[in-house]
């Protein structure tokens, strides 16, 4: 084998795919790239029995064949490379780098022993990349990251004909964000239980290259998305994800609504002296809210910002790092908090105005701290 390509191409293509290597292989073959030149394309592909990713990169290939390297050491090595071609050619049970006056050589691993890549099933349906990727960011940041909870490190994937609702919970906080897509088959009814870390890789890496292409396979056991002449599948999270949709609450008689940027800024500040494990606390009276923090001979902040406040008083308290995080979740002008009582979850969600009607596709639950007087 022996092909040439420019090294920001074949670093970038490396890197991206070297992204679905397991630092800990269950078996040694699992930790190399495979790379296959034929006609005038590169394909790279790994694979580690969860998830794989595969992509084609244009090249001047001079003569096809296979090959499988370390991923990671490959990886590396493209990085530290000058900008220049790079050609790549096989000599025995070597594979020698060239890129202007550098030269590596690397030993090849059997790629008669690599397992055979899962086929990517039949493209279920299509997606905006951007508006896939945004609502991903949204959402994951509710997810476990507790492994010893497996259900709950993964995203629900909810499909009803044309919107796609993405759930995640940690027992703390709970987030939905409905996106609307494009089905192969109108009247689709289905879900999928994928990993958070997954699904944060594709948004991040796929999300940005137009259309997205989602693919469930009919096992209900692979998930598969292609964009950009990438694609990467992963197995689904099994188990029975809990009915957290019936933790949001039908009647929340009161509403008050914060500029985004100004209650952000805030709680950064207030929570500088929120000890760990200690809340911040939101006093909502008409006009204003007051933010503190801190108690007894311990530092302690305050802070009042403007605030509408729909029916009554109500003084709640938050874990600060879940509150920060749901905040930075949103990108509108206004925020919404909907409460029924002090101790029972809050929502918030976004608003464009002060005054208007807050949108429904993105909501955020929080599980507030129980004050000693409530």
């Amino acid at each position: 084998m022996k092909f040439r390509v420019e090294r920001d191409v074949l670093a970038e293509a490396v890197s991206w795919t070297a992204r679905s290597l397991s630092p800990r292989p269950p078996v040694p073959v699992l930790a190399g790239l495979l790379i296959r030149a034929e006609g005038g394309s590169l394909s790279l592909a790994s694979f580690d029995y969860e998830i794989s990713a595969r992509l084609e990169i244009a090249a001047d290939v001079l003569e096809e064949g296979t090959i499988l390297v370390s991923g990671r050491l490959l990886a590396d090595i493209c990085r530290s490379l000058p900008s220049a071609p790079v050609e790549v050619a096989t000599d025995g049970s070597k594979v020698t780098l060239t890129c202007r006056n550098s030269r590596f050589n690397l030993a090849t691993m059997p790629e008669g022993e690599y397992p055979e890549l899962p086929k990517l099933p039949a493209v279920s349906g299509i997606v905006d990349g951007d508006a896939f990727s945004q609502a991903v960011s949204q959402v994951i940041i509710a997810a476990s990251r507790d492994d010893t909870l497996p259900i709950l490190t993964g995203v629900r994937m909810e499909i009803e004909d044309d919107l796609i609702t993405l759930l995640a919970t940690d027992r703390y906080r709970l987030a939905l964000r409905e996106v609307s897509w494009k089905p192969s088959t109108p009247g689709i009814s289905t879900s999928a239980l994928v990993k958070a870390k997954t699904l944060n890789e594709v948004a991040k890496t796929l999300g940005g290259a137009g259309d997205l292409n989602i693919a469930f396979s009919d096992d209900s056991e692979l998930i598969g998305f292609e964009s950009g002449g990438r694609r990467t599948t992963s197995l689904l999270v099994d188990g029975d994800y809990p009915k957290i949709r019936s933790l949001f609450p039908e009647n929340t008689p009161i509403h008050a609504t914060v500029q985004t940027s100004t209650l952000v800024e805030a709680v950064r500040r207030v929570s500088l002296v929120a000890e760990r494990n200690t809340p911040v606390r939101l006093a909502f009276t008409e006009g204003q809210v007051t933010l503190d923090a801190g108690t007894g001979e311990d530092a302690q902040a305050s802070e009042v910002i403007e605030a509408t406040l729909d029916g009554d008083d109500i003084t709640v308290a938050f874990n600060p790092h879940y509150l920060s995080e749901g905040l930075g979740a949103f990108s509108s002008p206004y925020v919404r908090f909907s409460f029924t009582s002090p101790p029972k979850p809050a929502v918030m969600s976004a608003q464009d105005d002060a005054s208007g009607e807050d949108r429904q596709d993105y909501k955020y639950l929080l599980m507030p701290v129980r004050l000693p007087n409530q």
